[in-house]
């Protein structure tokens, strides 16, 4: 294969597959050059804000370069990254609605830049009973909430990222958040009386 590709060599997806299987930096920085617009307009349209949509393209080529999941023989590398972003992007959306429940059911809103002094110091306190409750929570159950709630991780990536089944990683979630409800009424009930 030829190096320095150029973007406008005519490369079949073929070839292309075989390249980011063989590692060829050239050829990945091409791909990104070719599709990087197609893929940032689609992740733009859906996450509607830009550094989302920065953040979400760096990651599609990324997958694509570690994963290697891409194959020739079911459709265009255009397709397939369209695809993914759309993916990727609807997993992201779903992280931040679960996020916004979750602060949304405990009534954590963040200190913006209008609230008190009083404001802010309740928040502050709210922040530290989360990092409390976290840390008493078993490490694995930790992690992998960590994973979703934090670096926006979705359960089936966590579970490809340490290596572990997909229902081990529903369970841990599961159970990590039960026990983090625990922790948060008994605090509640604890200031009741």
């Amino acid at each position: 294969m030829p190096k320095n590709w150029g973007i406008d060599s005519e490369i079949s997806d073929f070839e292309l597959a075989k390249a980011i299987a063989a590692q060829d930096l050239d050829v990945l920085e091409l791909i990104y050059d070719r599709y990087s617009t197609l893929v940032y307009t689609i992740a733009l349209k859906i996450l509607r804000q830009p550094q989302e949509a920065e953040d979400l393209t760096q990651e599609v080529f990324l997958k694509l370069r570690r994963e290697q999941t891409y194959k020739p023989e079911r459709g265009s590398l255009s397709s397939f990254l369209t695809t993914l972003t759309r993916s990727r992007a609807i997993d992201r959306l779903r992280v931040q609605s679960n996020r916004r429940k979750i602060l949304q059911r405990w009534n954590f809103q963040g200190a913006s830049s209008t609230s008190t002094p009083m404001e802010h110091v309740t928040w502050s306190e709210r922040q530290t009973q989360i990092n409390q409750a976290l840390e008493a929570l078993p490490p694995k159950h930790r992690e992998v909430l960590e994973l979703s709630y934090f670096k926006g991780m979705s359960q089936s990536e966590i579970a490809r990222n340490l290596d572990l089944p997909l229902g081990t990683v529903k369970t841990w979630a599961r159970k990590g958040l039960l026990q983090l409800r625990e922790h948060f009424q008994s605090i509640h009930h604890g200031m009741e009386s």
